[in-house]
């Protein structure tokens, strides 16, 4: 019984790896191509309001129907729906070039669907995995996650100028049915239900915010985490814009950021998992926000013939990146029950996403007018506090870290 919960991971992760590699491909090729046609930071800004606003406004009530439905069988669905999405983009794409806002109708779709997969999958480890190995197997995700961001980019940019969008978002469909069918060889016990579980919709939503907000570690981080999502967020849209617009490179260059990021990721992941039990928590939460913060700071003040410079700010951008991550992911797996978990996980999700909007519809009209090195500049500043406010809290409680 010891290793069989490994080998339950080593099937989901074989299976996850080319999905969300694929997904990487596809993100960095909309992206990429939006750059390129476009040239605007409010187009980009459209497309990430478009990936993220569902999640932001589901993700509260997906969570009562988390914890009533089969975590395993909605994650296949929800794969389903985005793959069948990307079919339908890609079929545009093949055939032509399809409107601005069939991309964005498409991309709301996707982040629909995403929105029931994501929490689902975070709210089936516990069910999977011993308590005591949260905080590693969270590592193991991000190793996952951080191999297919080095990958995806490269991929995606080689297929995207040699074939056409189409024909990546034609991989994607391939990768989450993959996905889907690792899934199915394994078992994912459901949470037993709760002693006195009301069929009422807004009883059990109440029931999942009163656990949440009775955890009031949790509730700190979330507000920490909901002021990063307003200044980070955008920059990962804002990437590709940084190489063409500042540094004056095209996709392969742009494709080399997003690699060394990924990189940077592995590494802090492959740390991560060697070293979970070695600090807490929330030190790792706190190290990660001050590295990225530097990183983004530096970014915004290099001058546009230090492209190398900058390739070695996102490596360890991306390094630091899972130190964040997975500690926090790993600390609300650690604090609630399995079967309040998905309403919890839904709502520390949307309070995230509802952030991530208000730095987009910021970034846009700051980065179009004063330049995209602003944004990495300041958004670098405040997250260096928001790393310090967030040590200096759980030092002086140290019992909540």
């Amino acid at each position: 019984m010891q290793s069989q919960w490994k080998k339950s991971f080593a099937f989901i992760f074989s299976g996850q790896i080319f999905s969300i590699l694929t997904s990487f491909m596809v993100q960095f090729s909309i992206i990429w191509h939006l750059t390129e046609t476009t040239g605007s930071a409010a187009v980009l800004m459209i497309a990430g309001l478009a990936g993220f606003l569902p999640q932001a406004v589901l993700g509260p009530f997906i969570g009562v129907w988390l914890d009533r439905w089969n975590r395993k069988r909605t994650m296949i669905v929800a794969d389903s729906v985005i793959a069948l999405s990307s079919l339908l983009l890609g079929a545009y794409y093949l055939w032509g070039e399809p409107s601005l806002w069939v991309v964005y109708a498409i991309l709301l779709i996707r982040s629909t669907a995403s929105s029931f997969h994501a929490p689902a999958f975070q709210a089936a480890i516990p069910l999977i995995a011993p308590g005591e190995q949260l905080t590693r197997v969270a590592g193991w995700h991000q190793l996952v996650f951080s191999s297919s961001s080095v990958l995806g980019p490269a991929l995606g940019i080689a297929v995207y100028s040699a074939t056409s969008l189409g024909t990546v978002l034609l991989l994607d469909v391939a990768g989450a049915l993959l996905a889907n069918l690792m899934l199915l060889f394994v078992r994912i016990e459901q949470p037993k239900p709760e002693a006195v579980q009301s069929p009422s919709f807004r009883k059990e939503f109440k029931l999942g915010w009163e656990s949440f907000v009775a955890a009031k570690p949790i509730v700190f981080l979330s507000i920490a985490m909901a002021v990063f999502s307003v200044v980070f967020m955008p920059l990962a849209m804002l990437f590709p814009l940084m190489t063409l617009s500042h540094f004056g490179r095209g996709g392969y260059s742009a494709s080399v950021i997003e690699a060394v990021f990924g990189v940077g990721m592995i590494l802090g992941g492959a740390l991560l998992s060697a070293f979970a039990s070695k600090w807490k928590d929330t030190t790792y939460m706190s190290l990660s926000l001050v590295v990225i913060g530097l990183t983004c700071v530096g970014s915004g003040a290099i001058g546009n013939e230090a492209f190398v410079a900058f390739a070695v700010l996102s490596f360890f951008m991306g390094a630091a990146a899972p130190l964040f991550n997975g500690p926090y992911m790993a600390m609300i797996q650690k604090s609630f029950e399995p079967e309040k978990l998905g309403r919890v996980l839904s709502i520390v999700t949307s309070i995230g996403l509802l952030s991530s909007p208000i730095g987009l519809l910021l970034a846009g009209p700051v980065v179009d007018r004063f330049g995209v090195q602003t944004w990495f500049f300041w958004s670098g500043i405040v997250v260096v506090l928001i790393g310090v406010l967030i040590y200096a809290k759980f030092y002086r409680n140290r019992e909540q870290a």
